[in-house]
């Protein structure tokens, strides 16, 4: 029997729910660009490695091009003494942004018990007895507050080790911000900060009020707003969008799981179970309509031709589940950043390359911000290519990474970009670069 839908197809309407699909706009991104993308997607990913940009800042580029990062974290943070109207932060797709009206899905999140949440909890209170109720009492007088505001109540006793040696007033602040006693954001240098939860949700802690969804109902709400954001996926495609459990386990007993979730979804009318080609189980099609009920849900839609181009953050919603990214793309995608030099096969920090509805490349770079360079450490081809798909050339490939290193440059404010001769891309990236002099940008959008 033939698929409902072709490859290409599925991999063009992936693309259209995670806006994509098209080329970016000409003009300069604005607050209501951000929000779009926040309550599109849900959750906007965080994290402290900034060898090239914020994991936050880029997808937010792919999408929509050059910005200022200020004007971005002004939006998902507020001042630094204050707290965003639009977001909060806490643990969705690992630590995250998302929008204000998720929080209440989030609150049954903040009240299950975890083994970390046990093991911590036990351990301060063996060691450092009261610190859990000192440090959230200081931070509701004092807030907001970084973790050295917090260090007099309970000084180290010895020298402090590496960068992850966290002290115990440190422990014990985000002990309380996982478990929603006190709310986060983010400061200079994108420091944490806490602060009490009525001023920055203006609610109560999670653990003194009853303003949250109950835990079934909030995993099928939000599996409902992640089936909007992927337009198209199989259960656990969906599931990992805000890394909910796919079944019930030792750490999740008494979870639905995904294919309970998928079920409600169809029965509900907000999704279709279709084939597609090359995959191997039956997918899920976002169909329906916005209501006053679920007005976050958008039906899933085929642009008839995928045109966008971008370079993806390792962060990017559109990498996170590697067997998509397999099965949608043809691409094995490891991030490398926590492998040892020694067995790192392409790069510390590689972005795939999206031409179309291909992923041809990916590329290792580095903001060498003290030369003003933006380096290409290696530029690798992908050596699969995705179903239903023709090989591009190399050519091809090339000069749409030269344009897309020359438009991260100029974001950056970097000077030139310096291609190395490492991987199978790297020849040909030069041989572009080297037949369109001047290419590289010389104004900065900072």
């Amino acid at each position: 029997m033939s698929p409902d839908i072709g490859a290409a197809e599925a991999r063009r309407i992936f693309l259209d729910a995670q806006s994509l699909a098209r080329r970016r706009p000409s003009r300069r991104p604005r607050d209501a660009d951000f929000a779009a993308y926040l309550e599109r997607q849900g959750v906007l990913q965080l994290d402290t490695v900034n060898v090239l940009a914020r994991a936050h800042y880029l997808p937010l580029y792919s999408r929509l091009g050059p910005y200022r990062p200020a004007v971005l974290d002004a939006f998902l943070w507020g001042d630094e003494r204050g707290h965003s109207p639009h977001a909060f932060e806490h643990w969705g797709h690992e630590a995250s942004v998302m929008p204000l009206d998720v929080l209440p899905l989030m609150h049954h999140r903040m009240l299950t018990t975890t083994t970390w949440k046990a093991r911590t909890r036990d351990a301060l209170e063996r060691e450092r007895p009261g610190l859990l109720a000192q440090v959230q009492a200081a931070v509701e007088e004092s807030g907001p507050v970084v973790g050295a505001d917090l260090e007099h109540l309970a000084p180290r006793e010895g020298r402090s080790g590496p960068w992850w040696d966290a002290s115990h007033a440190k422990v014990a602040a985000e002990y309380l911000f996982i478990t929603g006693g006190v709310a986060a954001s983010r400061g200079r240098h994108f420091a944490r900060t806490y602060d009490a939860t009525m001023r920055g949700w203006g609610l109560p802690a999670a653990d003194r009020g009853d303003w949250g969804v109950p835990a079934d109902e909030a995993r099928q709400a939000l599996f409902d707003r992640a089936l909007s954001a992927c337009g198209i996926g199989t259960p656990k495609d969906v599931c990992d969008h805000f890394r909910l459990p796919f079944q019930a386990g030792p750490r999740t007993p008494g979870v639905a799981g995904g294919k309970a979730w998928a079920a409600s979804a169809v029965e509900r009318g907000l999704a279709q179970w279709v084939s597609v080609e090359g995959w191997d189980e039956p997918a899920l099609l976002a169909t329906g309509s916005a209501t006053p009920e679920r007005p976050h849900h958008r039906a899933a839609q085929d642009p008839g031709r995928a045109t966008g181009r971008a370079l993806l953050s390792p962060f990017d919603p559109v990498c996170w589940f590697r067997p998509r990214l397999q099965r949608m793309f043809g691409v094995d995608y490891r991030i490398e950043i926590y492998t040892p030099e020694s067995k790192r096969v392409y790069g510390y920090y590689c972005l795939p390359l999206l031409v179309g509805d291909q992923i041809p490349a990916r590329l290792d770079l580095k903001a060498d911000r003290k030369a003003g360079v933006l380096r290409v450490l290696a530029a690798w081809l992908e050596p699969g290519v995705a179903t239903g798909a023709r090989r591009m050339t190399s050519a091809r490939i090339a000069a749409a990474a030269s344009d897309e290193l020359d438009l991260m440059a100029r974001w950056l404010g970097l000077d030139s970009v310096e291609v190395s001769d490492r991987g199978d891309l790297a020849r040909p990236l030069r041989s572009q670069r080297a037949a369109s002099p001047g290419a590289t940008p010389s104004t900065a959008i900072l």
